[in-house]
């Protein structure tokens, strides 16, 4: 395979988001054994920048560093899930309840704008999961707390490596989309409680789902 072109910012930022998107597309599975060698070849690259790289992916959860044994990208098992899953549904519903109660009618309107793309996305799932994203972490930013933001981020990384299951299950999809339509009527309606208390459901079902 030819060298992968590589743009000028820091060498090991952009190994590390090449790897990343293979992680999530699974062209890398989970339990795999990333071969440093011959990836930094097929790169162009020396392996110092790419352990570097699978040292962020460390960092994220999405590789995981085994003593004598190299670079495996994470899997993740049940309690993990669990564990992950529960933190977001902390985060993103303290956050709910804060835009419900101090954003601007304009920020409302923007999430509006996005859960209606998020509709429009349904019959393609690839569509559907990159909207899905930008609502929550829209919602995260008008919520203005950097520190939640990074966490979020963090986890959200790690939910990646087997979300893709949970709605492809029968009927997740849609019941998704109805858990998304009640957290915007709590948004718009501006009920901090009923807003953070949808979203927790959300969360839950989405870890019934994925279990």
């Amino acid at each position: 395979m030819a060298a992968v072109t590589l743009t000028p910012r820091a060498l090991y930022e952009e190994v590390a988001e090449l790897l990343r998107q293979r992680i999530f597309a699974a062209d890398l599975k989970p339990g795999s054994w990333i071969d440093e060698m011959r990836l930094a070849e097929e790169y162009g690259i020396s392996r110092t920048p790419m352990r570097e790289a699978l040292k962020v992916l460390a960092a994220e959860g999405l590789v995981t560093m085994k003593v004598r044994r190299g670079a495996y990208v994470t899997e993740v098992n049940d309690k993990d899930q669990r564990d992950v899953y529960h933190l977001l549904s902390l985060l993103e519903s303290d956050a709910a309840g804060v835009v419900a109660s101090e954003a601007t009618a304009e920020q409302l309107q923007e999430l509006q704008a996005l859960h209606a793309e998020l509709t429009l996305a349904k019959a393609d799932h690839e569509k559907f999961f990159e909207v899905n994203e930008r609502f929550h972490m829209r919602l995260l930013e008008i919520a203005n707390n950097r520190w939640r933001d990074q966490m979020v981020a963090d986890l959200r990384k790690v939910m990646k490596l087997n979300r893709h299951n949970s709605l492809f299950k029968s009927g997740r999809l849609e019941e998704s989309l109805k858990e998304h339509q009640a957290i915007m009527d709590a948004l718009m309606a501006r009920n901090a409680a009923l807003c953070a208390q949808r979203m927790r459901e959300h969360f839950a079902n989405g870890l019934e789902a994925a279990s």
